[in-house]
């Protein structure tokens, strides 16, 4: 399992909508709430997508075709989320210091 956070500045909202509108209509994972602030270890608006293993690659071509220069924080759900966050991850544009500190 994977999680795709699309990342977004408050002003950015209406576009990341529109992203998981489009989203929603090629695919049928389920899809978080969308954060108009930082949460968690993530240090903008969020939200997260969770990607099956089997479908990461295409979801992952997908997010390059289509995320409208929007950033994604992609990483491994294994259940250690230190781990998770830190060495198994992936950033499709710009890449941001996360809140790490939560995790220790």
């Amino acid at each position: 399992m994977y999680h795709f956070h699309l990342y977004y500045e408050v002003s950015q909202i209406k576009k990341a909508q529109e992203v998981l509108d489009h989203f929603r209509a090629h695919f049928n994972f389920p899809i978080g709430r969308v954060w108009d602030r930082p949460v968690g270890p993530h240090p903008i608006g969020s939200c997260q997508i969770t990607v099956p293993s089997g479908d990461f690659e295409e979801v992952t071509n997908w997010f390059f075709d289509n995320r409208q220069e929007l950033d994604l924080f992609v990483h491994r759900d294994s259940g250690n989320d230190l781990k998770d966050h830190t060495e198994a991850v992936m950033w499709i544009g710009k890449s941001y210091d996360l809140k790490l500190e939560i995790f220790k």
